[in-house]
Order: C-alpha cells, then structure tokens, then sequence
C-alpha cells in the first residue's frame, strides 16, 4: 500500500486511517499493551528490574523459534518461555552477588538455541524474525482478541496483589519481617511480567522491549509524587507514545517501533533536562 497524504487535519486523518482494517486492529492490540506494559513497567522499575524485562524478552524469541521449528505458533513458544524463565529468576536469591551473572549464562545460552533453531528450519521463519522489532501492522483480529484476554488476566491479578506487591517492590525485608509471602509475590509477579512482555514484543519487538516496559514509568518517576500517580503517568505516557508510532506509520514509511522508540526517548531526555534544570 503506498503511503496515503497527510492534510494536517488531525481528526479527519485518524478516522481515515481506522478505515483501515489492519490499522484498527493495531489501534486496539497497541491501546492493550500501553495499558499493560505501563503498569507492569511502573514495577519493574522500582523493583530495578530491567535486566529481567531484558532477559526475558529475549528469552522468548528462543521460544518462539523453537515452535517455529516444531511447527507451532510462534506466541505459544514465546510464552511458554518467558514464564519458565521468569519463575526461574524469581527462585533465585535476591541476595545473591551472582545473580545476574547467573540470569546472563542461562540467557546467552537459550540465544545461541534461538540461533540454532531457525537455522534448522528449512522455511522462512518469518514471524519469528518479525518478534524481534514487531509487526503490530500485521496483526490478526485473532491475535488482537488473545492480546484483549491477556491483558485482562495481567491487570485483574495485578489488581489483587497490588497492596503487596507495591510493599514488596519498595522495601521487601520490611515486607517480609510483616509476614508478606515475598517469593510468592516475587513470582507471580514475574509471571505477570513473563505475559507482559509475550504481548508488547507485538508492538516493539524483542530487541526494542524497553521502550514500552521500561521509559514510560522511568519518566513518570521523576514526575509523580505517589504510586498511583506514578503508574498513572506511565501508562499515559505509554498510551501516547503507542498511538502516536501507529499514527505516523500510517503516512510515513518507516517501522513503527521506530517512532514509538524514538518518541518515548525524546520524552526522556527532555524530562531529564527539566528535572537537572529544576535540581
């Protein structure tokens, strides 16, 4: 399709625009995974967890290959992946200076097997590639409902352990010391972050994950003065950073995860300076 003319005339350009099936499909699964990833992304921030966003999205695109492989469907693979792996950080003792050099063995190794796996498939392997930057443009009314489902499961838990899991995230000996079941937490909330990610890899891509996990809630940090205001804001932030890749990508020839990326990084570097202004 050759890139329509933009008139400058906003409202009339985005009507246009949803005209389209493929781009209404991609509105609905982005305005999902906004919501999702900026409430999750609120939590691994505090937690300082980006290194397990990190890992675990990658960890998936090996899953992802292997059900290429096995002739499956690419998403299954990823999540089935990204929730072993998350249990698996979460087991692991927080205390532990190896920590992260343990996470950072397990994740080179399933790469070289993500590697390996689309080597061996004599196909084109084209929706696995398509995980590592996203290809929300070509998602499927099918996907776009399993997305809405997910996305349902993920807020609805979070909302049940959010007392816990917030008091956990800021202090967990604290937590622990008042009887908080903090590894079952810890857990669970990897598990969330595990669908999370199998999700938003949609819209990013593997490689790009941090743009909708990760930046949003690190604006909002230095913006909010509350929890609640913080999760608000990142997924305000994430909302508008999604909605405005879809809407340019729609006129411009470019990736869409391109201007979601560039977009959210532009918003960062612009708070940081305000906020350095300000100190």
């Amino acid at each position: 399709m050759n890139n329509p003319s933009f008139s400058f005339n906003i409202w009339n350009d985005f009507i246009h625009m949803l005209g389209y099936d493929f781009m209404l499909h991609a509105f609905c699964a982005g305005t999902i995974v906004a919501i999702v990833a900026g409430i999750i992304g609120y939590f691994v921030v505090i937690r300082r967890s980006s290194f397990a966003a990190h890992a675990l999205s990658h960890i998936g695109f090996t899953g992802a290959a292997g059900s290429v492989l096995l002739g499956l469907s690419p998403l299954s693979g990823l999540l089935t992946f990204t929730v072993g792996g998350g249990i698996f950080m979460a087991t692991l003792d927080r205390e532990s200076e190896n920590r992260d050099v343990q996470v950072g063995t397990v994740l080179a190794f399933l790469l070289g097997l993500g590697v390996l796996f689309i080597s061996l498939y004599s196909g084109y392997a084209t929706e696995a590639y398509s995980l590592l930057f996203g290809e929300i443009l070509g998602i499927s009314s099918q996907n776009v409902f399993i997305t809405l489902i997910a996305g349902i499961l993920i807020l609805c838990v979070t909302a049940i352990i959010y007392r816990p899991l917030l008091f956990t995230s800021l202090d967990q000996d604290v937590a622990e010391a008042r009887g908080v079941p903090v590894r079952m937490i810890n857990i669970i909330f990897m598990i969330l972050l595990a669908a999370a990610v199998s999700i938003s890899v949609q819209v990013v891509g593997v490689l790009l994950i941090f743009a909708l996990l990760v930046t949003p809630a690190a604006i909002a940090q230095y913006i909010a003065r509350s929890p609640m205001q913080g999760i608000g804001l990142s997924v305000a932030i994430s909302l508008l950073v999604t909605w405005f890749g879809l809407f340019i990508s729609f006129y411009q020839p470019y990736p869409v995860s391109f201007f979601i990326t560039a977009a959210v990084f532009a918003l960062y570097i612009f708070v940081r300076i305000i906020h350095a202004i300000k100190a």
